[in-house]
């Protein structure tokens, strides 16, 4: 299963945030915005928000997430952006959306104004259910359920397919030879056009300067020209690049053509191949096919679930399909593309499946698992012998050593408070520990007490991190009983720099006074009573 947050910009939300997301896009010259859509189909962004590519309705960068009430209940089926960028949007019902970069008239809406916020897409298109969408550079592509496609924006290569170099500031439908063709798949290049026809054939238009349009030439295209060379294959899918392109067959064969600086064909080499060529030869059946028009890097799945990488990978051209240990062609984008893009509107596949971690985590107190409960203020924690025993020595050694089976299975603590007894069992299913600081002393005696170095370490953090006047010197007190010597050092320095905020607090005059007079005396050789 994809991990969203293997692209950086998605480490800003929270857990429960991430698990909310059903679908996402990473996208921007620095892969520097995201949209995604949660469970309940709101859909929200964050970013720098170039050329207003968030959608809005102004031109703030926001690191929180941004709800796009326009959108939301509307279900997605296809997204994709451009270079500017902008941004395409299709629904469920065949609506299409576009905002953003508007400088070639590439939202569609006949201006060349920036689109703040999404707006529907009409022009041509009543009547019209656009099932997929795909952006180049500065252009873009509809297809629609009839399996027409429709092209506009930026046209200096003829991407557009209208048969000159003018911009198309409308969706304008893209006939030529493929008038009466039933199309099922649409990609772009930065400045190229490919689809697919329910027959399996293969189309290009736009630039051909590196050979993308796999013609056996390298002549911009300003319609649409059938793949003589894949003549007799049945394409299933095709991905470009930012100027190479990739086919998927129904027999499982990969072939490439196009721009090949970075290695990103695949052919052992980094010579342009102006025509197909078949790749990854002696593999096994090759299932998914990856290419972005924004990164020079190409991703191949097997049949096995085997994920190969080739191209520009992290600056480091690999001119050989390389097996990665990845799970996913999505990955490959978020680890090693540059910019760290998402290929393709990505689908989380949220299933039933834990992890260990995570199976843990969900049993920790759950009477219907447990075998041991500990009752403590007159509540249950229930939890599990064999967890406590591989995870605490404390508890290693209670069992080993004097645990009688037969006993009843309550152990009754009176030592310690239950929320910080509860957090220390929770801490041996999650490894996390969630306590205010002034909790978070009674967890610091009790992980002293249990020689638990590294809940000691996060105890000592907590408390650093909510340390204030009103409760620094009942921290440092605390600290100095309990032998944490990092953690006394940074209270007592906190008390010496507020020293006349703390000094007029109760806790101060309320600790006992051979450690008021030691504080004094330390303060006082730190200079802290100079005035």
């Amino acid at each position: 299963m994809v991990d969203v947050s293997k692209w950086p910009l998605f480490t800003l939300l929270s857990a429960q945030e991430l698990t909310s997301i059903r679908q996402a896009c990473i996208f921007g010259a620095s892969a520097n915005e995201a949209i995604y859509i949660t469970h309940n189909d709101e859909v929200y962004v964050l970013g720098v928000n170039c050329s207003n590519c968030l959608g809005t309705g102004d031109s703030q960068s926001t690191i929180v997430p941004k709800k796009l009430d326009c959108l939301s209940g509307k279900k997605l089926v296809s997204l994709s952006y451009g270079s500017g960028p902008h941004v395409l949007l299709a629904t469920e019902e065949g609506e299409l959306y576009a905002w953003g970069h508007n400088g070639y008239s590439q939202l569609g809406n006949g201006t060349t104004n920036q689109g703040v916020s999404p707006v529907l897409v009409s022009a041509n298109l009543q009547n019209k259910r656009v099932t997929e969408v795909a952006c180049g550079s500065h252009h873009s592509l509809a297809l629609t359920h009839e399996g027409e496609v429709f092209a506009w924006g930026y046209n200096n290569c003829g991407q557009v397919g209208s048969g000159s170099t003018a911009n198309q500031p409308t969706p304008r439908k893209v006939s030529n030879c493929l008038h009466n063709k039933v199309m099922v798949s649409i990609a772009c290049g930065q400045t190229s056009s490919m689809a697919v026809a329910d027959n399996g054939e293969v189309y290009g238009w736009g630039y051909n300067g590196n050979g993308q349009l796999g013609l056996g030439n390298n002549g911009n295209q300003l319609t649409p020209c059938r793949l003589i060379a894949l003549q007799g294959l049945c394409v299933l899918q095709i991905a470009s690049g930012y100027a190479h392109s990739l086919a998927l067959t129904d027999e499982g064969l990969l072939f490439a053509w196009g721009a090949n600086t970075y290695g990103q064909l695949g052919t052992g080499n980094k010579s342009n191949q102006l025509s197909p060529v078949q790749v990854m030869t002696e593999k096994e059946r090759i299932v998914e096919i990856a290419a972005c028009h924004s990164t020079h890097t190409s991703a191949a799945k097997t049949q096995s679930g085997q994920v190969y990488m080739w191209g520009q990978c992290r600056g480091q051209p690999i001119v050989l399909p390389h097996l990665t240990h990845f799970t996913s062609t999505d990955d490959v984008f978020a680890c090693f593309a540059t910019p760290s893009v998402m290929w393709r509107l990505l689908t989380m596949e949220h299933d039933d499946f834990l992890t260990v971690a995570q199976s843990l985590k969900k049993e920790f107190d759950n009477p219907e698992t447990s075998d041991l409960k500990f009752s403590i203020d007159g509540k249950y924690i229930h939890v599990h012998k064999a967890v406590l025993k591989i995870r605490c020595e404390h508890f290693r050694s209670m069992f080993q050593s004097h645990w009688n089976e037969d006993m009843k299975e309550v152990i009754e603590i009176d030592q310690f408070s239950y929320p910080v007894y509860r957090s220390f069992l929770e801490f041996l299913y999650t490894d996390s520990v969630d306590l205010p600081p002034e909790d978070a002393i009674g967890l610091l005696d009790l992980a002293t007490s249990y020689c638990e170095n590294r809940l000691k370490k996060l105890c000592q953090h907590i408390i650093k991190r909510g340390i204030t006047v009103e409760n620094a010197f009942s921290l440092l007190s605390a600290a100095i009983r309990y032998d944490a010597e990092d953690l006394e050092e940074f209270c007592f320095k906190f008390c010496v720099n507020h020293l006349t905020e703390v000094t007029q607090t109760a806790a101060f005059w309320q600790i006992d006074g051979n450690m008021l007079k030691e504080f004094i005396c330390r303060a006082s050789h730190c200079g802290a009573f100079k005035n």
